[in-house]
Order: structure tokens, then C-alpha cells, then sequence
């Protein structure tokens, strides 16, 4: 509903309220008042609602770790974009907030916090650190949950939920014991992912690979039975844990070499030497190393063939007993540089190259990853896989932009079991216990207190931790009270949309689908809208290091959150990286003060006796202006809402800022003026009624992608309801469709822009009225000539002659074009025309010198050949806009010799 209807208590002015609107905007004085009225009034609140259509988003929840960076602004800006939208259109809205406890990067901030006081956890113990993590969350959760509001997030905050609170951590439980039933929780001694400073396991999605240039030292091996041959490696430090030398099965190079038995170097160690595909016979010498105990590719070929493993580097990073003497005890890097000259005493390190290769990461602390083999428990990916993928396949999960579900399937279909264990203190504690009697492990859903098998009560609880995604992946079902079959769950499950960034659709988004699908039969979320990242203006990566990081408080703190909120979304497209612009965010700024102004005019213009009314109920009495304002408003409402419907909340908000800034107060709020100050009181009436319908609009389809304002803006004016975050959103009106209206004023205003071009061009002062002439076919000459006022008040016209489009031409007049209807100004007169002469001639000189020197340095081929191109191609570019300039220029001549 935009303009028919108008429904709800009426209150006739706001300023009697209260809400009075200064001369300037200051949103430190605007958004914290309105932000507590918001959630005072109770509009943030949700209930199930059974006859109301629900709508839910689910708030990716923050890392309880420190303060929130502009990637978060931007995602939480996009949330609060789409809940509000939807809760203006009176569905139940549901956006459910949340924090995560994020189990390495929290617990590794605590440490590092103990670590200034001179305390390890090892110190407090399990109990008393797990207890100073809780100290920590609750600090850092009120200061998140601070941040988003002063954001203008508007979530239900009394909702709020926590990925280790006592509701999520029954749900947690429960899939554990559920999956382990059913043989798809398993423990084992496989090779996985060891961070050594962060000293626990990692998934493979967990390590970030990133180049880096290292070096590949080649080793000379002896064949025992007679002969060497050279290996290459870029860890020779590994070579102490060799078990085995391996050629590819086609290699014909070492066909007679396989089967035969090498010796590791420094060790000594017979080893056999094996064939097998995962060798690339491009690297190296063709022969490579194997060493199960700290590489994948090796421990995989290790399990073929049967070879043993043996781990010289140890969760510390230092090297193992295994490693021998003098090794035992070294850091790793220092082992590695002791390698490397006993390999060169021994004359056997043949040559070191440079060699660029990829480099496993840890994603939170950046330490190089360490493969180790190692007791985890991983969950079998394979059979929950499946569903998941085929839920993407069919549609009923969808990405925007489509390009994603891709990258999603091509994952999934290559998924590896999921370690699921971590070597920490602070998470979810896996439901496992080991009986020390009989070695049976017991995993329940409540602590047992004997074994299932022996009877013995000599129990002892898995000391590990699950990883932070295992609770993460139950997020959409487990905030609704799952296991139980609460109201929430039948309701707002599953959900609507999930706004996300990219980088975590293995993560997260993957891990949700597959764990709705297997626990709840249903998907999480219809939809996955994808952004991009936020960069830098010269669109780099923003980080500490480069010192381009932007504080979003920071911003808020000096432009007001509208004002960022308007930065991040204007242009903003699904899947696209965003360039971080100041003058952006003073753009929004501007915008904001745009509107205060207009809306100040507006209420000033409203008598006491103005009461709200509809577009309807003054059809018979809207003047031109009037019915194209409402026609373009209504295009306007339809615009932004088929634009919501694709997720083009940047083109959205555009279709808004046009139609607000230009259309509405660079013309509507003009063309009103004359009929505000004139004698005719009906018309004067319909002008401030068509004003504040525009107005109450603009707020409307503005207010979820600039909240604070709009809300102020809003309240001060006449209005129905109790607050614009409530307020039913714009739909379109067909009997307010008026294109005849719409053709009749852009051509009007083509022959305004083109008189006001005209005036500009010899520097005519506002108040100076002048006389024009226009040449127009029938048509638009009709249509012309009850534009009087306006040309006068616009263009500052007194008098216009309308002439078919054959008349003749007037003498020493500028001549312009406004589509098919020419518009001239006769300057005889009006300005001195000699001087006018004297200055255009100057001009055209100065053109044209800047020309002549221009077409020198493009026709000098050493110019072209030896400059960068795009300084040869900004010559072009000068030259062509010189060019132009002259042309213009050597017109304007003639017309005024004429």
C-alpha cells in the first residue's frame, strides 16, 4: 500500500511531541535516543505469530574475541537491510542474534592475556581457565552486541543465543551421540593438521595455503645394493623420518631401481624403494622421500604399502627421541639448518635452488601447520554429503549469485572426513569417556558413572574439546530449541536467507546444510546471499600491515552509522568485493542532510490545520507537477521492490537517492514554492498534501538502509502509527500510473536544463529574466505553453515565444536542444556582446594553441613509442576533448555574429 490508505492514530504534528527538528543534523544527539526508543518501545521484539507469515535471517554469529571490523558492518548492515524491509511489510521477522565462543581464536586471546601476568592455563588449570574464558565472553559480548547497535542493527536481542549455552549445548550433545550411533563419528590415528602454536589439530579448511619462496635441496641417496640416486625435497629436516623412496609405477627411468632397498642419510636406515601414482615424475629427480609421519601424500602411500611411521617432529614443534642424536630436542627450524650442513659435510647435499611453493597456515595464529599423525575423532563425511549436495543440485537451496553453488558442489564433492576434534580447553567437551578397566569407550547423551561393559566406575572424559564449526553447523536449528519440538522450531525453521561472505561457504554454510538435512529433514535456509570483501580504495585487502584498516566505530563516531551504512550498500553488488571510499560515506552524509533540509521546509510549510491525506482523495485536484511527482514515486516504489527481490540492495538504494535528491527536491520542492506562497488555497493544500506524501515515502523506502534518520525525519512530520520502523512498507498503486503526466514534465524540464545551460555559458546572475524563443513541432509546443510559471520561477524566463519548428531563427540568440524542440536566448541586450566576443575568441585561441601542442606530441612517434600508454592514451583523450572545445567555442561565434 503506498498513497490510498492511510490507517492507524493520527498525529498531527511532531514537533507537539517532542521530536523537533533542528536547523542541522547531528546524528551523536539523534542515533542512541532512537536506538533506545527502538527497543524501549518494544518494536525490536518477536513473538510467534501463527497468522502472520514468517521471515527469518539468521545472524551469522561473531567471534566473542574483540571488536568488530568493517567486513562485519558491512554483512550486519545487509541483514538489517532485508529484516527491516520484510518487518515493514508485516511479516513475522525474525533475525536471531547470536555469538559464537569460537574455541581457538578465544582461547588463544585469553592465553595471551594470561601471558601479560606472567600465567599459563597450565597454571590455573582447566577449571579456573575455562572460568576466566567466561569472564572474558561476557565482556566482549556486551561490547559486540554495543557495536551492532550503534550500527542500527535491529535484531530481537532478547533472543539472543550462544553457541555454548546450556539449550545449544544439549543440541551439540545430541548430534554427537546420534552420529556415533550410526557409525559416523569414528576415533582414530590418521595424519592430520597440527598447529604447534595454537597445540591442537586443525580440519584441512582450517589451513590457508599461501606461496611463499622457500628452497628445494637435492640429496644424494645410496642404494644398498650398489649405485645412488638424488631426491629432492623442501624439507630436509623430514628426511630423519624417512620410511621408504618412491618412483612413479610408469617411470621407465627407475623400473629397475623399485624394489630395491635405499639408506636414509644421517640415520642410516634401510628403507624400500616403492612404486606409486601419487608420485609426480616432473618433480625433482622424478624420486621423492617418503615420510608417513609428516606429509599426506606420504601417509597415504604409507598405508598401501604397509610402511612404518615414524613422527620426529612433536606437537611442539621441537623434534622427537625418534629423530636420534644430535637432533632430539631441536626446533624444527634449527633442526632444519643442522641437516642442511651435516648433508653438505657429508658431501651429499648435491644443490640447494629457490623454489617457490605453497605453504600450509594456521587461520587464526598464521603458524606453519605441521602434519602429524595423531588419536582425533572425525565424523564420515560421505553419507551426509550426498543430501547436501543434492539440495543445491534440485534448488531448494539457492546462491546469489549462482556462480557460488559451484564452488559449494565442487567441495562437496570432493569432501574428506572432518576431524572434529581440537586440543583445547575452551568448547563444547566431546561426550566421551574411557574406562580404565576394560578400555571400552562410552559416549552418552548424560555423564555415565560406570562402564557399559565392565561395570567398572573408573571412568575418565576425553580431555578434548569439538571444533567451534561442529556447533556452528547447528546454528539455524538449535536457536529454535532443537531436540524439542518448540513453537520456534515449527515456525520461523528453516529459515529465509543466509547473508554470508564467501570465504566461509566451507566453513559454514556447507556444514549447515548437511546437518539440517540429517537432523531436521529440512534445509536450513532457502537462500545463501554471497558478498565480497571490503577493500581499501585502491582495492587492497585491508589489514594491519598495510595500515588500511577501517575502525566502522570509528566512522559512526564521525559521520553517524546512516552515513556508513549508505557507503557499504550504494553500488554494492552480490558477490562483488567493495572498494572502501571516504567520499562515499560523505556522500551518505550529505544525502542525510539533504533530506533534514527538505524535510524542514516541508513541516515549516505545513500549517496546523494540514492533516495527512491520500493521493486518491485529491485526484481531481493534482496539477501537473503533482501527478508526475506521484507517477515517479510509484515507479519508484515498484523499482526498489523488484530490486529487494533480486538482492540488488545497491541499485535499491540508488533507485531511492535518485528519485529523492533530484527528482523530489531539486524539482518537486521548487515547482511547490510558487503554489505555497501564491493566493490559491485549494491548490496551495494539494501541494502540501502531495509534498508530504513524497516525504513519507522517501522515509518509508529509505528507513531500512538508513534507519536513524529516517525514524527523526519521520516523527517530526504528521504521521499514523507509532514509529517508521513499523510503518507499512510502499507498494504500487495502478491509478497512480500516469505516463502522459511523466512525458509532459521530463520534456518540460529538458527545456529548463537547457535555459539554465544557456545562462550559464555567459554567467547571466539568477535574478536577471530574460526572454528565450523555441522552436518545437506541434506537440511539444502545446504542451509548452501552460509552462509559463515554471519557466519563470526555473528558468528565470519572463517571456517565451513558441514558434513552429520552421520559423526562422533569431539573430545574435544561443541556440540549444532539448529533444525535439530548439531553445534559443537572444543576448542583444542582455550582456555586452563585444566583451562576450573579445572572451569567447580568447578562449578558442588558448584551445586551440593547447591543441596544436597537443597534435605535436602525439605525431612525434618517439612520444608514442617510449611513453607508458596511459600517458600516450590521456594525450588521446585531451586532444579529443580540446577538439570538442573549440568546436563549441567557434559555434557560439557564429550564432552571436549572426
Amino acid at each position: 500500500m503506498l498513497l490510498r490508505g492511510l490507517k492507524g492514530g493520527l498525529v498531527l504534528s511532531g514537533e507537539k511531541e517532542g521530536w523537533k527538528l533542528p536547523p542541522r543534523y547531528d546524528p551523536k544527539g539523534v542515533e542512541g535516543r532512537i536506538y533506545d526508543f527502538w527497543r524501549g518501545g518494544g518494536f525490536l521484539r518477536v513473538e510467534v505469530d501463527p497468522d502472520q507469515k514468517p521471515y527469518t535471517i539468521m545472524m551469522p554469529p561473531p567471534n566473542v574475541t574483540d571488536i568488530l571490523h568493517v567486513g562485519h558492518a558491512l554483512n550486519n548492515t545487509l541483514q538489517d537491510v532485508l529484516i527491516r524491509k520484510h518487518r515493514m511489510e508485516g511479516m513475522n521477522a525474525l533475525w536471531q542474534p547470536g555469538t559464537d565462543h569460537a574455541g581457538i581464536a578465544t582461547q588463544r586471546m585469553v592465553e595471551l592475556s594470561l601471558r601479560e601476568k606472567g600465567l599459563d592455563r597450565h597454571q590455573l588449570g582447566r577449571e579456573k581457565f575455562v572460568s576466566e574464558t567466561w569472564t572474558w565472553k561476557g565482556k566482549k559480548e556486551s561490547n559486540i552486541i554495543g557495536q551492532l547497535e550503534r550500527l542500527g542493527a535491529s535484531p530481537d536481542w532478547d533472543r539472543t543465543r550462544f553457541t555454548l549455552d546450556e539449550g545449544l549445548s544439549r543440541a551439540v550433545r545430541e548430534v554427537f551421540v546420534r552420529l556415533y550411533e550410526k557409525g559416523l563419528i569414528y576415533r582414530g590415528d590418521y595424519l592430520i593438521n597440527w598447529c604447534t602454536d595454537c597445540t591442537t589439530a586443525l580440519s584441512d579448511i582450517e589451513v590457508e595455503h599461501a606461496d611463499r619462496e622457500g628452497h628445494l635441496y637435492h640429496v644424494r641417496y645410496r642404494v644398498k645394493e650398489g649405485g645412488s640416486f638424488t631426491v629432492a625435497t623442501t624439507r630436509p629436516e623430514t628426511i630423519l623420518g624417512d620410511t621408504a623412496v618412491a618412483a612413479h609405477p610408469d617411470d621407465e627411468r627407475f623400473r629397475d631401481l623399485v624394489g630395491k632397498t635405499a639408506v636414509i642419510p644421517l640415520v642410516n636406515r634401510e628403507v624400500p624403494v616403492i612404486a606409486d601414482a601419487l608420485v609426480d615424475p616432473e618433480f625433482g629427480s622424478g624420486l621423492v622421500k617418503v615420510t608417513p609421519g609428516h606429509d599426506p601424500n606420504d601417509f597415504e602411500m604409507g598405508e598401501r604399502a604397509g610402511l612404518e611411521v615414524i613422527q620426529v617432529i612433536g606437537e611442539d614443534g621441537r623434534m622427537t627421541e625418534a629423530a636420534g642424536e644430535p637432533y632430539a630436542g631441536l626446533d624444527r627450524e634449527e633442526a632444519r639448518r643442522r641437516v642442511i650442513a651435516d648433508l653438505e659435510e657429508l658431501g651429499i647435499l648435491e644443490k640447494i635452488e629457490s623454489h617457490h611453493h605453497a605453504v600450509g597456515t594456521c587461520y587464526r595464529c598464521d603458524s606453519v601447520v605441521e602434519p602429524l599423525v595423531s588419536t582425533q575423532w572425525f565424523v564420515h563425511m560421505e553419507p551426509l554429503a550426498r543430501p547436501a549436495v543434492e539440495a543445491v543440485r534440485d534448488g531448494r537451496v539457492n546462491f546469489v549469485p549462482e556462480r557460488f553453488s559451484r564452488v559449494y558442489l565442487n567441495w562437496m564433492d570432493n569432501i574428506r572426513d572432518w576431524c572434529i576434534s581440537r586440543q583445547l580447553w575452551w568448547g563444547h567437551q566431546i561426550p566421551a569417556w574411557y574406562c580404565n578397566a576394560c578400555d571400552e569407550i562410552i559416549v552418552a547423551r548424560e555423564d555415565p558413572r560406570r562402564c557399559t561393559d565392565c561395570g567398572s566406575d573408573d571412568l575418565t572424559r576425553d580431555p578434548d574439546v569439538l571444533d567451534t564449526w561442529f556447533s556452528s553447523a547447528l546454528w539455524p536449528f538449535s536457536t529454535q530449541g532443537w531436540p524439542e519440538e518448540t513453537e520456534e522450531m515449527g515456525h520461523f525453521f528453516p529459515g529465509d536467507v543466509l547473508v554470508t561472505g564467501w570465504d566461509i561457504i566451507f566453513f559454514w554454510v556447507a556444514r549447515m546444510i548437511f546437518a539440517s538435512l540429517e537432523f531436521t529433514g529440512d534445509i536450513p535456509f532457502d537462500e545463501v546471499l554471497i558478498h565480497g570483501l571490503v577493500l581499501d580504495s585502491e582495492g587492497r585487502k585491508m589489514s594491519k600491515s598495510l595500515g588500511n584498516g577501517v575502525d566502522p566505530l570509528e566512522v559512526v563516531d564521525q559521520y553517524g552509522a546512516d552515513a556508513l551504512r549508505f557507503c557499504l550498500l550504494f553500488g554494492n553488488t552480490p558477490g562483488n568485493d567493495l572498494r572502501f571510499h571516504w567520499d562515499r560515506v560523505e556522500a551518505g552524509r550529505n544525502f542525510a542532510n539533504k533530506l533534514w533540509n527538505a524535510t524542514r521546509f516541508v513541516a515549516m510549510n505545513l500549517d496546523d490545520e494540514f492533516t495527512p491525506t491520500s493521493a486518491a482523495e485529491m485526484e481531481d485536484s493534482l496539477e501537473l507537477e503533482d501527478r508526475w511527482l506521484l507517477h515517479r514515486l510509484n515507479e519508484t516504489a515498484e523499482a526498489v521492490s523488484d530490486h529487494f527481490d533480486r538482492y540488488q540492495l545497491g541499485e535499491a538504494l540508488r533507485e531511492i537517492y535518485d528519485f529523492s535528491w533530484s527528482e523530489y527536491c531539486d524539482w518537486y520542492i521548487e515547482l511547490a514554492k510558487t503554489r505555497l506562497n501564491g493566493d490559491d488555497g485549494s491548490s496551495r493544500q494539494v501541494a502540501q498534501g502531495v509534498l508530504w506524501i513524497g516525504l513519507e515515502a522517501i522515509f518509508r523506502l529509505l528507513h531500512p538502509f538508513m534507519p536513524f534518520v529516517t525514524e527523526e525525519m519521520w516523527q517530526a512530520l504528521p504521521h499514523r502509527g507509532d514509529a517508521l520502523i513499523v510503518a507499512r512498507w510502499p507498494a504500487a498503486e495502478e491509478f497512480l500510473c500516469d505516463p502522459e503526466a511523466r512525458d509532459e514534465m521530463v520534456a518540460l524540464m529538458d527545456v529548463i536544463r537547457c535555459v539554465r545551460n544557456l545562462r550559464s555559458e555567459v554567467n547571466l546572475p539568477p535574478s536577471q529574466q530574460v526572454s528565450i524563443e523555441v522552436l518545437a513541432p506541434e506537440g511539444p509546443r502545446k504542451r509548452l505553453q501552460g509552462a509559463q510559471q515554471y519557466m519563470r520561477h526555473l528558468a528565470g524566463v519572463h517571456e517565451m515565444k513558441l514558434m513552429p519548428e520552421d520559423g526562422a531563427q533569431p539573430r545574435q540568440a544561443l541556440a540549444g536542444v532539448a529533444g525535439d524542440v530548439r531553445v534559443f536566448l537572444p543576448l542583444r541586450g542582455v550582456i555586452d556582446l563585444e566583451r562576450e566576443v573579445a572572451r569567447l575568441q580568447k578562449k578558442l585561441k588558448e584551445a586551440t594553441d593547447l591543441a596544436e601542442r597537443s597534435k605535436g606530441k602525439l605525431g612525434n612517434q618517439n612520444f608514442v613509442d617510449r611513453a607508458p600508454e596511459e600517458v600516450v592514451q590521456k594525450e588521446r583523450v585531451r586532444l579529443v576533448d580540446l577538439e570538442s572545445e573549440i568546436s563549441h567555442l567557434e559555434r557560439r561565434l557564429r550564432e552571436i555574429r549572426s
